[in-house]
């Protein structure tokens, strides 16, 4: 894999063994039937509890049997799986940073207890609730409530483009509670199986195929008192689960621009036409520098995250930068090892076409290209462009 300025060469031996066990996973249990799995719009299921052993399950949470790896480590390990296919780490990025890891930050000792260790060995499955069918870019505006009721509150609402909502044990659903004046949004752990709960898998989705998404309704939701997360009120709560969710996505998206470009150079260099390898001419050769020009630029931009990370330096906006940048690079540079496939490009037994398609929904979802674009002008300027 593409590493050009000796990034890996200053990895510890136990982000190394990241790197190396998640790779080897993706290139024997994953990649062999994953493009079967995209074209039939299912994941494999097969893998979760496999996935769960292996500890990529907020590996970068500590307790309750998490590994409380560097976020380095974290960062490879969602490059690593996102080279398989996004759908692969979405699915491991809901259930570590938009589930896990609320209920590790926010949680009661008793949720904590109840939920994360069998959702770190991948026998409980988690989704988060937050985008709703009118309010997507502006989940503040959100409409789904939660009354007061005798031992808990009472959930109305809908939410959509929910991934693993249909095989999930646990949603953490984002309601704005009508008993406070000021309305403040709360997370509420509810069941899947809990009466007025409903779900319904989102199909026929031209991208991020190989991943289960769905929308599910809230009708007379009764939820307990003792599933209210209590550590967190307001829109703190689900924006700083998508900080974490989108630190991973920046480290992924790399993982699918790399992909696209070990495929695309390896054909380059096998393909002959006009009595030589294709990747002996001069148009060929330019894509090649171009893409591994914007990979490492993406590459180090991740590095950099993760150390700012580690020592609790971190800002949303420069996440919001990360994830903007590094998903636009991987969009346009798998179109480019695209063209350079040729006409066999178009096919399954190639993955830059599949994850050409597939960052089309990791562009959008995360906050869109141009939300981010305005969250960096509102941190450059001071001025918000969205109020």
């Amino acid at each position: 894999m593409l590493d050009y300025v000796g990034l890996e060469s200053e990895l510890s031996q136990e982000e190394r063994m990241v790197r190396d066990t998640a790779r080897e996973f993706v290139d024997e249990k994953v990649k062999p039937d994953i493009a079967d799995h995209w074209i039939d719009g299912t994941f494999p299921m097969d893998l979760v509890t496999e996935m769960g052993e292996m500890g990529f399950y907020a590996p970068n949470l500590d307790g309750y049997g998490l590994p409380n790896l560097s976020e380095t480590a974290y960062g490879l390990l969602m490059q690593e799986l996102e080279a398989g296919d996004s759908g692969l780490r979405s699915m491991a990025s809901v259930q570590g940073a938009l589930v896990m890891y609320p209920i590790h930050a926010f949680g009661s000792d008793e949720q904590k207890d109840e939920w994360l260790p069998d959702m770190g060995r991948g026998e409980k499955i988690g989704c988060f609730g937050l985008t709703e069918p009118q309010h997507g870019s502006n989940p503040s505006g959100m409409e789904t409530r939660a009354e007061e009721a005798d031992g808990g509150y009472v959930l109305n609402g809908s939410k959509t483009w929910i991934t693993n909502a249909p095989i999930a044990d646990v949603a953490i659903v984002w309601a704005r509670d009508k008993t406070s004046d000021d309305n403040p949004v709360r997370g509420f752990l509810v069941e899947t199986d809990r009466d007025g709960f409903s779900v319904n898998k989102i199909t026929e989705k031209l991208s991020l195929r190989a991943s289960i998404t769905g929308e599910f309704g809230l009708n007379d939701v009764f939820v307990p008192e003792e599933n209210v997360l209590p550590g967190v009120s307001g829109m703190k709560g689900p924006l700083s689960c998508l900080t974490q969710a989108r630190y991973g996505i920046a480290w992924g998206a790399v993982g699918a621009a790399m992909d696209s470009f070990k495929v695309a150079r390896d054909y380059a260099t096998d393909r002959d036409q006009f009595g030589k390898p294709i990747g002996g001419f001069q148009i060929q050769q330019e894509k090649l520098a171009e893409m591994a020009t914007q990979i490492t630029t993406a590459q180090l931009l991740a590095h950099r995250l993760a150390d700012l990370k580690e020592r609790g330096d971190l800002r949303p906006e420069q996440v919001s930068m990360a994830k903007r940048n590094n998903v636009r690079m991987a969009r346009d540079q798998s179109r480019i090892a695209r063209e350079m496939l040729g006409g066999n490009g178009i096919t399954a037994d190639y993955s830059p076409m599949r994850h050409m398609a597939n960052l089309e929904t990791v562009y959008t979802y995360e906050g869109t290209h141009d939300i981010h674009s305005l969250i960096l002008g509102h941190d450059l300027t001071g001025i918000p462009a969205f109020e």
